[in-house]
């Protein structure tokens, strides 16, 4: 991972509207826009935890098979993937929206009724299966339901 002083949006908006020539600005180290690699970055995430890939996954409920393809870089995970990752890091709401940033795709967001119940179950440190059936309770769609490519 990167370990220079990552720049808030803001900042980054001001530099690009300083800027007068966008190609050095895309170009030059002054973006701040480098995002890790997924696979990388949970790999990382699995050294600094000292926990092994097969746990996480576990906790996760994804295909053991899948989750290794993840770890290793040969997949890319969907949307919900990389929610259910984030119960099976037992990441906190703010962990879980830098984990979807990572993985580019779009954070967690409280006025979507399924992504409020994502939100309370990641904030009060229940599992995948707990948020499951709370998703199940207010007939919504569940975690790897769907298009895995979303």
């Amino acid at each position: 991972m990167d370990e220079r002083k990552e720049l808030s949006t803001q900042e980054l908006l001001q530099l690009l509207f300083m800027e007068p020539n966008l190609e050095r600005f895309m170009s030059g180290s002054s973006s701040g826009a480098a995002v890790p690699s997924f696979s990388g970055y949970i790999n990382a995430l699995l050294s600094k935890r000292d926990e092994p890939a097969e746990r996480v996954i576990n906790r996760a409920d994804i295909e053991r098979s899948f989750g290794h393809q993840l770890f290793s870089g040969r997949r890319k995970p969907s949307r919900d993937t990389a929610i259910q990752l984030a119960f099976g890091f037992e990441m906190g709401y703010e962990e879980a929206q830098e984990l979807l940033r990572i993985a580019r795709k779009s954070a967690l967001y409280p006025k979507v009724k399924r992504d409020m119940v994502i939100i309370y179950c990641l904030h009060n440190g229940l599992g995948v299966v707990e948020c499951q059936m709370a998703l199940q309770k207010y007939g919504l769609p569940l975690l790897g339901e769907g298009n895995r490519n979303e």
